[in-house]
C-alpha cells in the first residue's frame, strides 16, 4: 500500500529489463532490441534481488543477475498515469499535461517509441495503459481497457474491444511473446505492462493457495494512525484495517452471489469468472473464510487478519509476474535474443 515506494520499483524493474538488453555487448554494432516490463505496485520487499524480501523472485533476479540492480532512484509522480506520461515523454507531469489518472494523455506529442520508430525500429505495447487515448508510436498495440480485470478481462486493439479468455497476465506475456515471434528484420521495442500486482489482488488459479499457512510479520508501524502526520498522509484511503472492502479486496465471500458480504460499492469478484473459475475460486478461500465468520475478530486481531489475508494475495499475484519474466527470458534465449 506505499504507493511512492511501489511507484518506484516499478520503474525500477522495467528499466531494469530495458537496461539489461540495451547493455549488453553486441556484435557488428547491431541496433539493441529492447523489451520493458512494468509490473503495477510493486514494492522492493517483493522482489527478492533486493534482500529482505518476503517471497522468492527467481526470473526477476536473474535479469539482476545477468544486468543492473537499482538501488538508489527516484520517481516524478507515483500515480500510475501520470508515471506512464511521464516515462513515455521523458518530461513531467505540468509539461506532459497529464497530471493525474483523471486527464487525458496527449498521444500527439514526442515519445521515446516515436523516436525508435523513426530509426528503424518495429514499436508494440501489451497490457496496461491506463491513459485514456489510443497509444500513439506504436506499430502494434492491445491494452487493458482503464485497469482491467484479472479474469477473463476485455483487451482492446486497433480493432475494437474484445474479451479473452485466461488470466490477464498469462495474457500479456502471450500476446507480447506472439508478437515477438513475428519480428525478423527490423529492430523491436516491445512495452510489456503488466496489471499485477494492483488492487485487488486476484491471483492466478495456480497461486491462489501458495501462502496458506504463511504468518508474515506485522511491520512495527502497522497500528500508527498518523494523527501526527501531515494531512496528505493521513488523508489517504489506504489503511488495511480501515478502508480495504471484505470482498472486493478481502474475498471475504461464502460463494453466493448475493451473500450479504458484498459491501456498498463494490462489484462481485465472479463478475468476469466463468462457473468452474468461480467454484475453484470459492474453495480456495473457503475453509480460511468460514473460520474467520466463526472467530467474530475484532479490534487488533481483525486487523492484523486483513493484513494476513493481503499479504498472501498480494504476494501470490506477484508470482504470476515472475513466472511471466521466467517465460520471457526462455523465449529470448531459445531464439538467439538475450544477448542483445
Amino acid at each position: 500500500m506505499q504507493k511512492e515506494n511501489s511507484r518506484l520499483n516499478n520503474i525500477a524493474l522495467a528499466l531494469l529489463t530495458g537496461t539489461l538488453v540495451t547493455s549488453c555487448a553486441v556484435e557488428e554494432k547491431q541496433a539493441p532490441n529492447i523489451i520493458f516490463i512494468m509490473s503495477d505496485d510493486h514494492a522492493s520487499r517483493a522482489i527478492s534481488c533486493y534482500g529482505d524480501s518476503l517471497n522468492s523472485t527467481p526470473n526477476i533476479d536473474q535479469l539482476a543477475t545477468d544486468g543492473v540492480r537499482f538501488t538508489n532512484a527516484c520517481v516524478t509522480n507515483s500515480i500510475s498515469a501520470p508515471c506512464r506520461a511521464t516515462i513515455l515523454t521523458g518530461k513531467h507531469n505540468h509539461i506532459n499535461g497529464l497530471m493525474t489518472n483523471e486527464h487525458v494523455f496527449d498521444g500527439s506529442q514526442q515519445t521515446f517509441p516515436k523516436l525508435l520508430q523513426a530509426a528503424g525500429y518495429e514499436t508494440g505495447i501489451v497490457g496496461k495503459w491506463h491513459l485514456k487515448s489510443d497509444p500513439t508510436g506504436f506499430d502494434y498495440w492491445k491494452i487493458l481497457p482503464g485497469q482491467g480485470d484479472y479474469y477473463n478481462p476485455d483487451f482492446i486493439d486497433s480493432t475494437g474491444r474484445k474479451r479473452e479468455e485466461g488470466y490477464v497476465t498469462s495474457l500479456i506475456t502471450k500476446f507480447s511473446l506472439d508478437w515477438l515471434k513475428k519480428q525478423e528484420k527490423k529492430p523491436f521495442c516491445l512495452l510489456m505492462q503488466h496489471k499485477a500486482p494492483h488492487r485487488n489482488w486476484m491471483p492466478a488459479p495456480e497461486y491462489v493457495n501458495q501462502f496458506d499457512g504463511v504468518e508474515f510479520p506485522v511491520p512495527a508501524n502497522f497500528f500508527d494512525d498518523y494523527t501526527t502526520r501531515s494531512e496528505a498522509v493521513y488523508t489517504n484511503e489506504m489503511l488495511i484495517d480501515g478502508h480495504m472492502t471484505p470482498v472486493y479486496d478481502l474475498k471475504l465471500s461464502t460463494g453466493k452471489p448475493k451473500d450479504g458480504f458484498i459491501g456498498k460499492g463494490e462489484f462481485p469478484l465472479h463478475k468476469r469468472m466463468t462457473n468452474a473459475e468461480w467454484q475453484n475460486w470459492v474453495d480456495a478461500y473457503a475453509h480460511e473464510n468460514e473460520q474467520f465468520f466463526n472467530d467474530s475478530l475484532e479490534g487488533e486481531a481483525l486487523a492484523i487478519w486483513k493484513y494476513q489475508r493481503y499479504m498472501h494475495d498480494y504476494l501470490a499475484t506477484i508470482s504470476s509476474v515472475d513466472e511471466s519474466v521466467g517465460e520471457v527470458i526462455q523465449y529470448l534465449k531459445e531464439n538467439d535474443l538475450y544477448e542483445n
